[in-house]
Formats: C-alpha cells, structure tokens, sequence
C-alpha cells in the first residue's frame, strides 16, 4: 500500500490508537513543519524507547524482577536490533510475529539511508512513518496479550500488586536471561 500524501498520513496516525497517538504526540506537527528527517529520527528514538520499555516490563511483570536491577541492568546492554528480538522471545516465552518484524524491518532501511546521508524519496519516508505506526500498534498489541501492558503507552501500573525477587535474585535471574 503506498501512503499518497502528507495528509493521509496525518490521517493515518490519527485513526491509530489513542495511546500510540499520546505516545508520538509531536509526529503530526513535525510532519508538515519539517523534512522528513526530523520525523522519522523523532519515531525511531520512540520506537527504541519503547522496546527497552517492553523488555524491563517484561522482566519485571512476568519474571517478578526488582525494577531498580532490571532498569539499570537493561541501560547498561548495547541492544541491537536482532538482540532486542532474542531477548522479547526469552522474556515473554514467544517470538514477535514475523509480520510484525517486517513492518519495522522496511522502515529501518529508510531510517539507516536517511542517518548515513543517502537519498530518499517523499513516498519512502511517508511509507516508513505509517510502517512505524503500524508497528507500534502492532508490538502494543502482542504485549498486551502475553502481559498486560502497552510499552508504547502509559505503563503506570503495570506491574500490579506482585512482589519483587530480592535485588540478588533478580541480579541472578537477568544474568540468565539476558545473556
């Protein structure tokens, strides 16, 4: 599907959920008020925001992981983007769907020519903000369904009333999983 024009676009992130329209809140303004550039680099720092946020939600829902550990713990990792995809299906005991990957993965190839100075047209970069959405609603979606909460949303208690492993536990528990 080829995404026209600036304003269906527009369209597009506003049919999206509400959630991912809160959680991309600047998207529509920058859109008309700024090369593409700015936009997709604005998506793709949301995107790698939310998939850290869904990997310490993750650990700390589904693996009763402290927050504290987990969180500083999972800034210390250099995550990739075929090292985020290993560690989801290790904490959530599944992998992304695949179509959910290939949404992203085009988007990722207009975003890396775009950082690395090449050439790239209006209809790529209007094709790569709606894949960006798609995916959003997307990873929100299988998330939700394996642990009840939305990375690209507000995970305000998220974690519900469950105790946390001791600091040293948890410390032994990420070891695992994340290596």
């Amino acid at each position: 599907m080829s995404i026209p024009s600036v304003i269906a676009v527009i369209k597009h992130i506003k049919k999206s959920p509400q959630e991912i329209q809160d959680y991309f809140a600047h998207l529509p303004s920058l859109i008309p008020n700024y090369p593409w550039e700015v936009a997709i680099a604005y998506q793709f720092i949301r995107v790698e925001r939310a998939q850290n946020r869904a990997l310490y939600g993750g650990v700390v829902k589904l693996h009763r992981a402290d927050g504290e550990v987990a969180g500083s713990m999972l800034d210390s990792l250099h995550i990739t983007r075929d090292s985020f995809l290993k560690h989801y299906e290790t904490i959530f005991g599944q992998a992304l769907p695949a179509a959910t990957v290939a949404q992203l993965k085009v988007a990722e190839k207009i975003r890396d020519k775009t950082v690395h100075g090449k050439e790239v047209g209006d209809a790529d970069f209007r094709q790569a903000v709606v894949d960006v959405i798609d995916y959003a609603a997307a990873l929100n979606n299988h998330v939700n369904s394996r642990a009840g909460f939305k990375p690209f949303g507000d995970m305000r208690g998220f974690k519900g009333a469950a105790q946390p492993l001791e600091k040293s536990t948890t410390r032994w528990l990420l070891k695992g999983l994340l290596s």
